[in-house]
Formats: C-alpha cells, structure tokens, sequence
C-alpha cells in the first residue's frame, strides 16, 4: 500500500483481490511474497526499506531478488505516486511491472516518459463479472529474446557486410600484351603471303631450265619435211 495515499474501501478491496491473483499467476515461475493492504511483511532495497505489492523471488534457499511488481487504482496513478514509488522501484536492478488500470493506460505510460522511469512491463487490468482480465500493453526491449511492447523486432543488420567477390580473371589467350616500344607486331596477312612468294620463286626456276616447246616442235617439222629439191629430180 501507498504511504502517501488512502484508497476509498471500493478500491482498496479491488486492489487487494488482483495483487492475490498476481500471486497466483507468478507462482509457477518465482517464489513470490505480497504486502497487500497495510501489510509490510516483504521489504527491499533500503534504507529505508520499501513495500512493493508483489515481490519475485528465486526458488533457491538464497530467495534472491528477481523483480517487484506494483499494483495501482485510479487514485493512485498521479505524478506524486510515481516520483515516490515507481522510481525507487526501477532503481532496484530487477525488473519492474506495473499493473494500472485500462482508463489509465495513457497517463501511465505518459508519467513513466516524463520522469524516465524504465518499467520492464505495463499491464492493464479489468474486470468482467466476477473475472479479471489482465493484458499486456508495453514491455521494454529484453536483449534475450528481442521484443518490443510484445512483438518480435528484427535483427539488426550486420555492420561489416561480406565483402564481394571479385571477378574471375581473364584466360591468358585472351589477355592483351602491350606491343614493346619501338617493335610493331607482324601483321597475320604477310605470314600467309611468305609460303605463296617462295612456290612463285620455284615455279619460275623450273620454267627457265626446260626450253620452250614451241621451239622443239618446229624442229621436229623441219626434219619430218622433204626438201623440194629432190623430189623433183
């Protein structure tokens, strides 16, 4: 209970059942001690020692601290509630939950921005009939499992990205040799001509060895043909 607030016997009553509830529901994960009313049978931090509605404890022998949670009416979301409890809360080194109610959701949130106060989780709370319904409206980003207000945030992207491959090197058939200074390189049509002008060169030789074959046949008609003289006699 606040030390700095008296509740109306409505709220008071209403207060005490959900922090009962809160004890069921924690139960299953922490060994959990509650201060509902004027009770002050749980302190922690100190001096002087404080009173949270519900505190969380390990289940070893040690009771270590794991986190405290405060339940507050719609008397007791104000600036002074705040400034008073909720900061001495988040200043424990455990985590700090905060249950309003679903009217006061904006003012809740509103006070926890204005004076910097890190609340692990903000629940609302409301009653259905003889039910009360809690749901889950902020929760503060946990490294372990990389939530914000309750959904999945995505990875941050890598900072030193892989760096890209370069390209293959060209094959050494196609890689360009610079021509030297004062050399040019042998155009490919005067290698083909080479083997051309020396078969031209031979053929020329065997022409002049051999005599002509005109010649050889006019020869060959002269001795062949009788001379006229001697037909006649």
């Amino acid at each position: 209970m606040s030390p700095i607030l008296v509740r109306p016997v409505r709220e008071q009553l209403e207060h005490d059942r959900v922090i009962r509830l809160l004890q069921a529901k924690y139960k299953r994960k922490f060994e959990v001690a509650i201060n509902p009313g004027t009770e002050q049978t749980a302190p922690v931090g100190g001096p002087p020692p404080w009173y949270p509605d519900l505190v969380l404890q390990s289940n070893e022998k040690t009771r270590r601290l794991l986190g405290v949670v405060e339940v507050e009416t719609t008397e007791s979301v104000n600036h002074l509630e705040a400034m008073s409890q909720w900061a001495a809360f988040s200043r424990l080194h455990v985590p700090f939950h905060l249950y309003v109610p679903v009217g006061c959701i904006d003012s809740a949130r509103r006070l926890c921005a204005d004076l910097q106060i890190p609340a692990a989780e903000v629940w609302a709370y409301h009653a259905i009939g003889d039910q009360m319904r809690f749901a889950l409206v902020q929760k503060a980003p946990q490294p372990a499992d990389g939530k914000v207000d309750g959904k999945k945030v995505a990875a941050p992207v890598a900072a030193a990205a892989a760096p890209a491959k370069a390209p293959a090197p060209a094959p050494a058939s196609a890689r360009k040799t610079p021509p030297s200074r004062g050399r040019t390189a042998p155009a490919p049509a005067r290698r083909a001509a080479a083997p051309a002008a020396a078969r031209r060169k031979s053929a020329s030789a065997k022409a002049k060895a051999s005599p002509p074959a005109r010649g050889a046949k006019g020869a060959r008609k002269a001795v062949a043909r009788p001379s006229r003289t001697t037909k006649r006699r």
